[in-house]
């Protein structure tokens, strides 16, 4: 699959082609285009167009001007979009991945059909929404190592397999080392989420440590579009944990719009 240059990046996506309604996937930080192995089957076999891409410095996607401010991650999404010849699509994000989603629906409205938000902290600034969020993420949650931190307990005990070839994936994420971080184009707030005029879904795992439903529920609540479900036993990652259920949640909400 190929790369679109874009200012300050090679960008690597794939394309699954067809006439069907476009389904744009964003990753999370502790994965790549490669962690949809689950969904792309599922998503081609009911008809939509699956559009992914390593994030600017993930997996395959390589800045080419290190002296660049590394732009905003809505920017290299709508380059994409605009390369792609893009006119109205979904866009289904997770964990960081789901921050540019919003980010992108709340400045495109117009572009987007439906967003879907799963186990995301949002980038949400506003003061009681962190003082939640540090309280729920303790740095002793921080620094267990990614598998703990993110795959249900339930997942990691019953499919090692899975746990192991996730855990590859999120070795291959980040081949650049440490590199100057994206953000959103706006501070992402309250205020700008009681604006969304996008459908969305906010989708959560009951047994997630790092957006538990709770936090979950406040993002939920500030969306006036949105719709909440969550999923059992599933931990950070429900997409790779749970896909048939995850998937089915995403299918059945995407259908709607």
């Amino acid at each position: 699959m190929p790369h679109v240059n874009l200012p300050g990046v090679e960008l690597w996506y794939e394309d699954t082609g067809g006439s069907g309604i476009p389904v744009i996937l964003l990753h999370a930080a502790t994965g790549t285009t490669e962690s949809w192995v689950y969904q792309l089957p599922a998503f081609t076999t009911a008809g939509y167009r699956c559009i992914s891409y390593d994030r600017r410095t993930w997996g395959r996607s390589r800045a080419t001007d290190e002296s660049l401010q590394p732009g905003f991650q809505r920017d290299d999404l709508h380059g994409l979009v605009e390369h792609l010849g893009l006119d109205r699509f979904h866009l289904v994000g997770t964990a960081a991945g789901a921050i540019p989603s919003l980010d992108y629906a709340l400045a495109h409205p117009d572009r987007v059909r439906s967003v879907v938000a799963a186990n995301t902290i949002a980038g949400i600034q506003d003061p009681e929404y962190l003082e939640v969020q540090h309280r729920l993420r303790p740095p002793e949650i921080q620094s267990l190592p990614p598998e703990l931190r993110e795959l249900g307990p339930s997942y990691r005990g019953t499919d090692p397999e899975g746990a192991a070839r996730w855990l590859e994936i999120d070795h291959s994420t980040r081949p650049y080392g440490v590199v100057p971080a994206q953000s959103p184009g706006e501070p992402i707030t309250y205020a700008r989420l009681s604006t969304m005029r996008v459908p969305t879904l906010v989708l959560s795992g009951n047994a997630d440590l790092l957006a538990p439903p709770a936090l979950m529920r406040m993002l939920a609540a500030a969306i006036p579009t949105s719709k909440f479900a969550s999923l059992p036993d599933a931990g950070h990652a429900g997409f790779w944990e749970r896909p048939q259920v995850w998937n089915g949640l995403v299918l059945e909400f995407i259908g709607q719009h």
